[in-house]
Order: C-alpha cells, then structure tokens, then sequence
C-alpha cells in the first residue's frame, strides 16, 4: 500500500530518479519550459518551486543550498538575481503543468511544464 507515500517513484532505484529530478530540475529552469511526462512534470514541480523559494530568500545558506542541489553554477547566480523580482508578489505555484498529446511510441500521457 502507498497511504501516505507522496514522493513519485518514477520506476527508478532512488539515486537515479535523484538525478532525473535535478537534471529535470535545472533545464526547466534554463529554458523556462520543457516537455515530458505528465508524472515527471508533476513530480519535478514541486522541486522547482522549493529552488525559487530559496532564490527569493536569497541568503547565503539558500545559495548554498540551490549551487548543491542544480547541476550549473551560473544559472543558480542568474536565478538567484532575477527571482526577486520575477516571483516576488506570488507566494508560491511558480509551474504551471499543460496536458498535451499522448506519446506516440506509447500512449504515455505528456505534458508541457513552465515557469509562470
């Protein structure tokens, strides 16, 4: 039974969907959106919105904490520079997750996930 298991196993060993999360995690922030599975998006946005809560604080611990979890040093500097702004009157949903069409190769549901 799965009561009270909110974390998405994804189908992978922990240390894999670890990864697959962050690398998720960093294009998406990159490129401001990105396409992949319904599950996957709904999984990497929460991920996503604890990184912009922690640019909007701005310390020096919450640096310390995005520059360990995001694969790329520069774009934690860039979001941590624009994400006062940007997100600075929303206090949270900073994903919006759109439905689009299933996979062809196997009727995976898709979904476009973005930054609002």
């Amino acid at each position: 039974m799965r009561h009270q298991c909110r974390v998405p196993l994804l189908g992978k060993p922990a240390d894999q969907r670890k990864a697959l999360l962050r690398s998720l995690a960093t294009e998406l922030i990159r490129h401001g959106q990105i396409t992949t599975t319904k599950t996957r998006a709904k999984a990497v946005r929460s991920e996503v919105d604890r990184m912009i809560t922690l640019a909007k604080d701005g310390s020096l611990a919450a640096r310390r904490r995005a520059l360990g979890y995001l694969y790329d040093k520069q774009l934690v500097h860039a979001l941590f520079a624009s994400a006062e702004e940007r997100y600075g009157s929303r206090n949270g949903g900073y994903t919006r997750v759109v439905r689009t069409l299933r996979r062809r190769g196997d009727n995976a549901e898709m979904a476009i996930i973005e930054l609002v």
